[in-house]
């Protein structure tokens, strides 16, 4: 090729459109560069195309134009000028001026529209193609010819066309294909006043373009309101005003007196213009637009309207969520009055006919971005000035307006002059992509109009970079230029991006589409329960989300089995708005041609429920939510949400209640914050797809001895909602010194291990032999302490193990046979310091009565177990005496003499100071055979004459360690019970005396009537690890038969043996039994004792039979053992059996006689005066006379009773004249009384000291000395001597 050609194209190049200039260029730059012959004709014909274009586009713009009777075609040299000469031209131009349509023909007049295309945006697709209708019918053109249009999802756009009327949105689209807009000779940006986000960011990114594009022409249009902003904003940009078709508009305001319901208001106004009208005449315009703020204000300003007594007079609603049906009746003729309550649809997007009076409640729902809980709300506000007029202006179009407004004129100078623009009350997420996408640079440098805040900036980028769309850095990441190929909100965008990976596909797109267009339902305020019910079948319980796929099938068959008619038709039965189900085909339509552009295909098999909803879940991690225990929902970032109550999930009773963690498309701020669009989920797949937002925190780190390292608890949450908490987790990798740390404290010190490693049972074997040392003497700086042991081990292992896995494998493998034997304990290292343990002071057994019962010692002054604590079987128990454990051991005895002499009362402790002196002495002198208490009071006594009772002694006060606790083992060495009180434990398992784990579970006791025993030996032993067990068989009266029971007390088991043998006796003598019983029966102190209900009189008759029988057989002075020996006693004196009882039952009748004759006097009527003896002889009665009285009182006392019985009589009849000295003397009596009895308990006398039983009937002997001297004591006594006797006790 020569240079002659290639100058030639290149001069020709001049004469094409300068939307293919650019284009033309390049193609011609690269033959230059590296010639190919077959493409030079390819490229000069391309050229020639152009330039042919270029010239058959010229003449269609030269064709002559017709100019309609509108205001701003009167005035249109001037826009022409102003465009001819400046790059950027302002039109402010009011509603009518025809600025829309008239605009783009000057364009032509001036020759544009050659070069490239003039562009139109309109804000919405349906004004762009009714604008485009009427511009080409003005040009006598077809759509698509002159005028052509391109909108979402449609286009009519042809080789001659040269306006394009488009959205902004679809122009920032073009934006990324074409970045600086080569297409376009001039851009007309229509209705900028709006000021939404989409023609924000375009004046923005025109005035960065402009530089670039010098022969670009920029026309802004904008209502009368607030352009010189626009002008300033292109460095003083020319600005041409032209008025339009409107008439004057009177304003009235009507603020309310007081708080006043704003139904009342409105019937106040209208009542007003009904009296106006009535008075000047009906003018031809009558109808009424109400601007409310939302649906419910419309409700309930139409439900009060409707009970007032306009007469014709028709009430119709306005508002976006209306059908299409019944937005278009405000646009049909009607008869009388029509009041339209209304939106701000009305004030912008809709004119509304024949309006004549416009009444303004001032305020408005508007939209508003919350950065810090990241909700769309949508609060409500009065509305700003500009918007005030716009609505007063709504009164204006047919003839003078009236306009009302309820609030007064200062409120309306105060508000604000303009409605703050969308790009300061959204989230700007979708923007910054595009712009990061574009490379436009950094949103704080771009040239806004008025920049956002910084906040909804910081927030943009935030949400951004939680979609992994940005990175850090806030690069576009690869990820985040998928997202922005989609026209889509980010977070819409991600879920189709999701749903390609997790081959979810078909139903994520549908989804999606149905989420990026207004809802299809549509649910009329007159047929809610219908429309509720016709959209029922496509719900799911557990997902919002799940309706639309459901539908979708659902209508693609219908579509597919009908013609369009009646498809439409079947869609509005069900309530399903035509148009909105059209635009969610064609959106789902436009996003399956990107999906495929992306290489991305559609899944054969149906997603299930997990996949899917994780796909969704994707782009909606913001709204989480979960029901805490209140009932209450829960979402991130510290928000409250409520179900929306149209949601299929807050309907339905316990299916609703077992409801936990839910996901919301949006959560939208009105009356309160709703959660709309949920769906079920679970935390687990919350916590997969956030893995990148998640927080982690750990706590609780602790050694575990199970899994042998270090485990802690983990809690995770998600813009501060928690997903899970308390789970547990390995810590060690996250923190190695501090799981090493506790690996060392826990395991290697503390033995918290299930594996030993050799070193370490070694030194736990060592530690504990020396341990005991410090239990025994109580002291705890005998030994080193845990912290010189960890740094033991610390300074010897290496830094990396913190498990004991690790640790063994080192142990075993690695470590050289130094650097194991260097981590051995020895005894010099553990010692702190040499104890001084004196031999025997700390015993490790108990020997009593032939038994070793091992010790075991513990310093823990808190536990229940410090001190000494002495192993007993179970079996062994009842052989254990209190008095021998009294002694506990000899190391601690010291302690526990002085701690006894310290706890008496002051009176008596006083006598024994200093008191470590008087406790040495008491160690020389006391020796264990005898009990404690008694044998410290005596030496005390001896000591310092001083006597302390034995009661004084608050043994029950003493330290834990200061008395012996009792262990209770089962034959396995199971713990069974522990206590310090030991006849608590041996009347508790007393049913195990004797027994060892040889001996058979317990079972039926040998019983009978009969000698059926065997030999019964007087005691049982047997032996088991060094403990003798005994028991002590004996026969037990049961009344009817005798059973063989075993003791742990000789005593008792020798008593009630005798008593036993007597019960078999009376059985084997059956006959000679009746016939006493019946002598018994005939005496006059049996028969007295039947009106006498106490047991003791219901028992008297067998009681004295086996009292007497024992007697008689000399059972307890000379037990019988076996068969024969029963046999011969009984044949022994069986012959003066019956004399030998008659005799004992005729003196125990007397006896029981005379306690009637008693007993009547006592219940007689007594005086009061009386009343202490009355008490005291009852008492006294009692004592003597108590139930088994004949059975366990001894004979030589028992033969006394008689004496007993006289001297109460006696008294009785001395009592009248001695009252005083009586009742001094009862006093003295109740003390002795009470000493007695507070030392005997419930102790039989049969084991009760020597002493102690003396004591006791020399009480009874004081009673005869005292009050019938001359009947003579059995045993010298007084007072004195009593209380020496009590002293022996």
């Amino acid at each position: 090729m020569t240079n002659s050609q290639l100058d030639e194209l290149y001069r020709r190049l001049d004469q094409a459109r300068a939307a293919d200039r650019r284009r033309l260029k390049k193609r011609l730059d690269g033959l230059a560069r590296k010639f190919n012959a077959n493409a030079l004709p390819k490229v000069s014909a391309a050229i020639d195309a152009s330039v042919a274009a270029r010239a058959r586009r010229a003449g269609l713009a030269a064709a002559p134009l017709r100019w309609p009777d509108l205001p701003v075609v009167h005035h249109r040299e001037e826009p022409a000028a102003a465009i001819e000469k400046h790059q950027v031209v302002v039109v402010a131009g009011e509603t009518g001026s025809g600025k829309t349509t008239q605009l783009p023909k000057i364009c032509l007049s001036l020759g544009r529209g050659v070069d490239g295309y003039i562009g139109h945006t309109q804000p919405r697709r349906l004004a762009a193609r009714s604008v485009t209708a009427r511009i080409a019918e003005e040009l006598n053109s077809q759509v698509g010819g002159l005028v052509g249009y391109k909108v979402r999802f449609s286009e009519q756009v042809g080789d001659d066309t040269l306006v394009k009327l488009m959205t902004d949105g679809m122009l920032l689209s073009e934006i990324q294909q074409d970045r600086y807009l080569h297409q376009y000779d001039t851009l007309i940006i229509d209705e900028a006043h709006e000021r939404s986000l989409n023609i924000d960011f375009l004046l923005g990114y025109l005035k960065q373009l402009l530089p670039r594009r010098p022969d670009l022409k920029v026309i802004i249009t904008s209502a009368t309101i607030d352009h010189e902003r626009f002008a300033a904003h292109f460095n003083g940009a020319p600005v041409f005003e032209v008025s339009g078709r409107t008439f004057p508009v009177d304003i009235h305001y009507r603020p309310p007196a007081e708080e006043r319901e704003l139904g009342l208001q409105v019937e106040e106004v209208l009542r007003e213009i009904d009296q106006q009208e009535r008075r000047d005449g009906p003018p031809p315009a009558r109808d009424v637009l109400v601007f409310l703020s939302g649906e419910r204000d419309i409700r309930d300003v139409h439900h009060h309207l409707k009970r007032c007594d306009f007469r014709d007079t028709e009430l119709l609603p306005l508002y976006a969520r209306l059908s299409a049906a019944e937005q278009q009746r405000v646009f049909s003729s009607h008869r009388g009055r029509r009041v339209v309550l209304s939106t701000n649809v009305a004030e912008t997007s809709l004119t509304v006919p024949g309006i004549r009076y416009v009444i303004d409640a001032g305020t408005a729902r508007i939209s508003r971005y919350s950065v810090h809980s990241k909700v769309q709300r949508l609060p409500v506000e009065p509305i700003a000035r500009a918007s005030a007029d716009q609505r007063a202006g709504r009164s204006g179009r047919i003839m003078p307006g009236v306009a009302y407004r309820l609030y007064d004129e200062d409120d309306f100078n105060n508000r604000p002059a303009f409605t703050d623009p969308e790009i300061q009350r959204t989230n700007l997420g979708a923007v910054i992509l595009r712009m990061a996408d574009l490379k436009l640079g950094a949103v704080e440098d771009f040239p806004f109009i008025e920049p956002p805040d910084g906040r909804l900036i910081r927030d943009g980028y935030r949400l951004l970079e939680e979609l992994g769309a940005l990175d850090k850095q806030r690069r576009v990441t690869t990820l985040g230029r998928q997202l922005a190929r989609f026209p889509l909100d980010p977070t819409l965008a991600r879920m189709v991006v999701a749903g390609a990976e997790k081959k979810v596909l078909r139903e994520v797109l549908v989804i999606v589409a149905a989420l990026a267009v207004q809802d299809p339902r549509e649910r009329p305020r007159d047929k809610q329960q219908q429309a509720d019910q016709a959209h029922q079948p496509f719900e799911n319980k557990e997902s919002d989300f799940l309706f639309f796929w459901n539908l979708w099938q659902w209508a693609e068959q219908q579509r597919g089995d009908l013609g369009r008619n009646p498809y439409e038709k079947q869609l509005k039965k069900h309530f399903l708005a035509p148009s909105r189900m059209r635009e969610w085909r064609d959106t789902h339509r436009q996003l399956l041609l990107l999906a495929r552009e992306e290489g991305w295909s559609l899944n054969d098999e149906p997603a299930d429920y997990e996949s899917l909803h994780r796909a969704l879940l994707t782009g909606l991690l913001g709204n989480v939510m979960t029901r805490n225990e209140d009932g209450e929902w829960l979402s991130t970032r510290n928000r409250k949400p409520l179900l929306w109550p149209g949601s299929s999930l807050s309907k339905g009773g316990d299916k609703k209640a077992k409801l936990r963690w839910l996901v919301a498309a949006e959560q939208v701020e009105t009356s309160r914050l709703f959660a709309r669009c949920v769906a079920r989920i679970e935390p687990q797949w919350v916590e997969a797809e956030a893995a990148h937002l998640i927080k982690r925190q750990y706590f609780e780190p602790h050694w575990s001895k199970k899994r042998g390292c270090v485990m802690a608890k983990e809690q995770i949450n998600l813009f501060g909602l928690i997903l899970a908490s308390g789970r547990r987790m390995h810590y060690g990798p996250l923190e190695p010194e501090l799981a090493r740390e506790l690996m060392i404290r826990e395991g290697l010190v503390a033995g918290e291990l299930t594996r030993e490693p050799e070193f370490v049972a070694a030194n736990r074997e060592r530690l504990q032999r020396l341990e005991e040392m410090e239990h025994k003497l109580r002291r705890r700086d005998i030994l080193v302490d845990e912290e010189t042991r960890f740094l033991f081990y610390d300074q010897r292992l290496p830094s990396g193990l913190y498990t004991l896995a690790h640790l063994e494998t080192w142990y075993k493998k690695q470590a050289g046979e130094h650097e194991r034997q260097a981590l051995f304990m020895d005894d010099e290292f553990l010692l702190s310091h040499s104890p001084d343990l004196q031999g025997g002071a700390f015993p490790d057994e108990l020997e009593w009565d032939g038994m070793r019962l091992p010790l075991e010692y513990s310093f823990d002054p808190t536990g229940d177990r410090d001190g000494v604590t002495v192993i007993v079987p179970a079996g062994a128990l009842q052989q254990l005496h209190a008095e021998r454990l009294a002694w506990l051991v000899p190391g601690l005895l010291r302690e526990k003499l002085e701690a006894l002499i310290r706890r008496l009362p002051k009176a008596r402790r006083r006598h024994f100071v200093p008191v470590p002196d008087y406790v040495a002495a008491l160690q020389e002198s006391l020796s264990a055979d005898q009990p404690l208490l008694p044998a410290m009071t005596r030496e005390l006594q001896r000591m310092t004459g001083v006597r302390v009772e034995q009661e004084e002694w608050r043994e029950e006060q003493l330290p834990g360690h200061l008395r012996m606790n009792v262990r209770v083992t089962d034959g396995h060495g199971k713990v069974l019970a522990e206590d310090r009180d030991l006849a608590r434990l041996q009347q508790r398992f007393k049913t195990l005396a004797g027994e060892d784990d040889t001996t058979p579970s317990r079972e039926e006791p040998v019983s009978g009537r009969t000698w059926v025993f065997g030999t019964l030996p007087a005691c049982q032993e047997s032996e088991q690890g060094g403990v003798v067990f005994r028991r002590y068989p004996a026969l037990r009266d049961r009344g009817d038969d005798v059973a063989l029971e075993y003791y742990a007390d000789a005593d008792d088991a020798h008593w009630w043996h005798g008593v036993g043998c007597a019960r078999l006796m009376l059985l084997a003598l059956n006959e000679q039994v009746r016939g006493l019983k019946r002598f018994a029966g005939q005496q006059p102190g049996f028969q007295k004792l039947k009106a006498e209900k106490s047991a003791m009189a219901r028992g008297a008759m067998e009681q004295a039979l086996l009292r007497a029988t024992v007697s008689h057989f000399r059972l307890h002075e000379q037990p019988v053992r076996d068969e024969s020996g029963f046999r011969a006693r009984l044949d022994e004196g069986r012959g003066e059996f019956v004399p030998v009882v008659e005799r004992a039952l005729r003196t125990w009748g007397d006896l029981f006689a005379a306690y009637r004759r008693v007993m009547q006097r006592l219940e007689k009527n007594f005086p009061l005066a009386w009343a202490h003896a009355h008490r005291d002889l009852k008492q006294q009665l009692a004592d003597l006379f108590s139930d088994g009285f004949l059975l366990t009182v001894p004979k030589e006392w028992l033969d006394q009773y008689p004496r007993y019985l006289a001297a109460v009589e006696q008294r009785l009849e001395k009592l009248g004249g001695q009252v005083g000295r009586d009742r001094a003397l009862v006093s003295e009596l109740e003390a002795f009384r009470e000493r007695y009895h507070r030392r005997a308990k419930d102790t039989p006398p049969w084991r009760q000291s020597e002493a102690l039983r003396l004591y006791r009937w020399m009480m009874e002997e004081y009673r005869v000395s005292l009050f019938a001297q001359p009947l003579g004591t059995r045993v010298p006594v007084s007072a004195k001597r009593l209380n020496r006797q009590w002293e022996a006790c």
